[in-house]
């Protein structure tokens, strides 16, 4: 054998290299930020300056779907935060929601706490959060909101951590991170993955160079003014990506994005493979709708597929496997080559089982979830794959076309069936200006 396999096609074997290379490289700077962002240091020092501040009144939107796993016990973490002042308001668009009762129960279990259930069928446009959200916001009493998801839990000092940056008239949204709960058996488990070593380091190398352009539905913390010179959420009532929309129509008026240190814990309850692949999917369908450049690169952060190309090219240069024109007596060019596939393999399965363990946890969880790890990178793929092509997503059971207008018009005012809690004022109408482009990530929460 002479190495004729390197020489037909040298391109194609730097391209590998390159590529694999690549991947190494980004899985050794996302085990390398992921303990630098969200450190229990950080979320320590980030709550005692907070609360050496004057607190500032705060309201939180929560809008709600159905009666998910843990939801009692996820806002229940809402009514127990050391901030002095604070409503929390809970929408739902249907009076036969099952979540009405657990919200019933949290008024019953926090009697002394400013809790507020809007019940609105008003429909403002093809993104039914946002509808929702547009039907509560009318009954926000405070000039700092939070809108927070429903499947979230928080610490005490989280409404102090993230309403203290927007002390500073520069910052237009507070947003934070978020860490995966696995709430079930296998799939969840897998699904866990998808967020603590994909999605949340993605984002921590992202912040590590300098970029701020993100917004998570985890939460996303703003003034009423910021949220009035965006042009309320009418402006969002047709976009798909209404969490990073909102972080970015903040930043469009030179508003800064802060992502605060605290983070807070989300539950993953999808028990198939098909629920999984739905909402993974429509993640990546989201980030494509609103980051196409960003999108088509994604496939170098799923490490694993291309560790197995990094041995599989090292192995047929070698002439480990029995194809013709591959073998040991090589070119310069090739010896280079396999050497670089060779340090870019071993480098890349270091740097994935560093980045697994500092996502992990713990020990125990550490090698239980071991073996999922090339299954976890392989499905990324598949799903990446797949989220190249489709013109709709499925969300909470409904189809949403993968759009994000760059305009937006009034939010008609709507009737708004109340418990005995809430008054029954109509949202004002309200107009949105001309949107630019949107060119950023989200996490299509």
């Amino acid at each position: 054998m002479t190495g004729s396999l390197f020489s037909a096609w040298p391109f194609a074997w730097w391209l590998l290299v390159a590529l694999c290379c690549a991947a190494t490289f980004y899985a050794i700077s996302a085990a390398l930020t992921m303990p630098r962002h969200g450190s229990a240091t950080q979320v320590r020092l980030a709550a005692r300056l907070a609360r050496a501040r004057a607190a500032t009144p705060v309201s939180v939107l929560k809008p709600l779907c159905g009666a998910e796993p843990r939801l009692y016990e996820n806002l229940a973490t809402f009514c127990e935060q050391r901030h002095p002042r604070y409503q929390l308001i809970f929408g739902v668009s249907s009076a036969n929601d099952p979540a009405i009762a657990v919200v019933q129960r949290l008024q019953a279990a926090y009697p002394g706490h400013d809790i507020m259930l809007v019940i609105d069928a008003s429909v403002h446009g093809s993104n039914l959060k946002v509808s929702n959200l547009i039907n509560m916001a009318a009954h926000a009493r405070h000039d700092l909101l939070i809108v927070a998801d429903s499947d979230i839990a928080v610490e005490p000092d989280y409404l102090d951590i993230v309403t203290a940056p927007l002390a500073d008239p520069r910052v237009g949204v507070v947003t934070c991170l978020y860490r995966a709960r696995s709430v079930g058996g296998f799939w969840p488990r897998l699904g866990a993955l998808f967020i603590n070593e994909w999605f949340a380091p993605s984002v921590r190398v992202a912040h590590s160079t300098g970029s701020r352009a993100f917004g998570f539905g985890a939460t996303l913390a703003l003034s009423r003014t910021t949220l009035e010179r965006i042009g309320g959420f009418a402006a969002l009532k047709d976009c798909l990506a209404d969490d990073y929309l909102l972080a970015r129509f903040a930043r469009d008026h030179g508003l800064a994005t802060v992502l605060a240190p605290v983070l807070v814990a989300t539950d993953v309850i999808e028990p198939t493979l098909r629920t999984l692949w739905l909402r993974e999917t429509r993640w990546l369908r989201t980030i494509r709708s609103v980051n196409p450049a960003g999108f088509a690169s994604l496939f170098i952060t799923f490490t694993f597929p291309w560790l197995v190309a990094g041995a599989l090219g090292y192995a047929l240069l070698a002439g480990l496997l029995p194809v013709r024109g591959s073998g040991v007596a090589l070119c310069a060019g090739a010896r280079a080559a396999m050497a670089a596939l060779a340090t870019s393999t071993v480098g890349g399965i270091i740097a994935r089982i560093a980045l697994h363990a500092r996502s992990s946890g713990g020990w125990r969880v550490f090698w239980r979830d071991l073996p999922l790890v090339p299954l976890r990178d392989a499905l990324l793929l598949l799903q990446w794959l797949a989220a190249v092509f489709g013109s709709h997503v499925v969300w909470r059971g409904v189809r949403v076309p993968v759009a994000n207008p760059e305009t937006g018009e009034a939010a008609g005012p709507g009737h708004t069936l109340v418990t005995p809690t809430v008054s029954t004022a109509r949202e004002p109408r309200v107009s949105a200006s001309r949107r630019r482009a949107v060119v950023e990530v989200t996490d299509g929460r």
